[in-house]
């Protein structure tokens, strides 16, 4: 019970931040300011990539679950891909961001980036 409850808090974690970094990025490139609608976004991106890694994931890998992704945020925002690409660019390097930070301040540990706990 324990493993299904930190797995439920850590994938609402996950997308908070998630849709916090895709907030960033659209409001620097676009001017959008609406957090509920980078929320959305990112459901409908993490179901989008779900579902593009299961059909396709094996015989492309990770590049087609990320341009599942960016085309998701090309439909939900203005500007073309390009203004997706920064969206998604500045997003993921305000999770990067954000993450790291958490760990700094031990509310997240270093292994949710992907380093190794030492």
């Amino acid at each position: 019970m324990i493993s299904l409850t930190g797995s439920v808090v850590g994938f609402v974690v996950s997308l908070l931040i998630g849709a916090l970094g895709i907030y960033i990025g659209a409001r620097v490139v676009t001017g959008t300011d609406d957090y509920g609608y980078a929320l959305i976004t990112a459901i409908v991106g993490s179901i989008v990539g779900v579902i593009v890694a299961f059909l396709l994931g094996w015989l492309f890998g990770w590049i087609v679950v990320l341009i599942a992704w960016i085309w998701v945020i090309n439909f939900r925002y203005p500007g073309g891909w390009g203004n997706a690409i920064g969206i998604a660019l500045i997003g993921w390097l305000s999770v990067v961001a954000i993450t790291y930070a958490l760990a700094i301040l031990d509310v997240l540990t270093f292994n949710t980036l992907g380093i190794p706990a030492v």
